[in-house]
């Protein structure tokens, strides 16, 4: 078990929304209030040591948007370069602190619950599990807890899976697959 006082939250913001027309999908509308608004306040309601985003646009309304929560914004530049080069970004902010672990989270997923962030930090042992995710019918995914052990080798990640290779050895906790959705097209905001 880890406190959540002793963890860097990771918040990903920084995709492109491809897939999601010429709309920021993070800014679109779930239950009145901006998509990555939901995920932004479970981290928040967690009490993590430090809440940290990547964003893509440092001066965009996501950004702002997230530092008035009380996030500090890790601009990264290159988007283009998958959901790797997001996560180095904010591992790299998450390393110049002391926390002992990073708590990564995906702002297009907007349901997932404080319990299942608690349950995150519960399983977690820096020594025999040094890396708890989530598991929607035994498949690893974010949010996912990494020991400081593991930063150096997701600052080296590529591509657009990020830790998934490191996720492979992880505890694992299930969640519900309503919570562990992700928001990708305008039709999964109807569902």
């Amino acid at each position: 078990m880890i406190k959540a006082g002793k963890v860097a939250a990771i918040l990903l913001a920084a995709g492109q929304s491809l897939r999601f027309g010429g709309s920021d999908k993070l800014l679109a509308k779930v239950d009145g209030e901006p998509l990555l608004l939901h995920a932004s306040r479970r981290i928040m309601e967690l009490k993590p040591a430090r809440c940290i985003a990547v964003c893509s646009d440092a001066q965009g309304a996501a950004a702002s948007l997230l530092a008035t929560l009380g996030f500090a914004v890790v601009f990264n530049p290159h988007p283009e370069r998958g959901l790797s080069s997001s996560l180095a970004r904010g591992i790299a902010e998450a390393a110049q602190g002391p926390s002992e672990a990073a708590l990564i989270c995906l702002a297009d997923m907007p349901f997932i619950s404080l319990r299942h962030l608690q349950a995150l930090l519960a399983r977690f042992d820096g020594g025999h599990a040094p890396i708890v995710a989530s598991a929607r019918e035994g498949i690893p995914m974010p949010p996912a807890l990494f020991a400081r052990s593991m930063f150096e080798r997701l600052q080296q990640a590529t591509g657009d899976h990020g830790g998934r290779k490191l996720l492979a050895g992880a505890r694992l906790i299930e969640a519900p697959a309503s919570q562990l959705a992700d928001i990708d097209l305008p039709d999964d905001l109807r569902r």
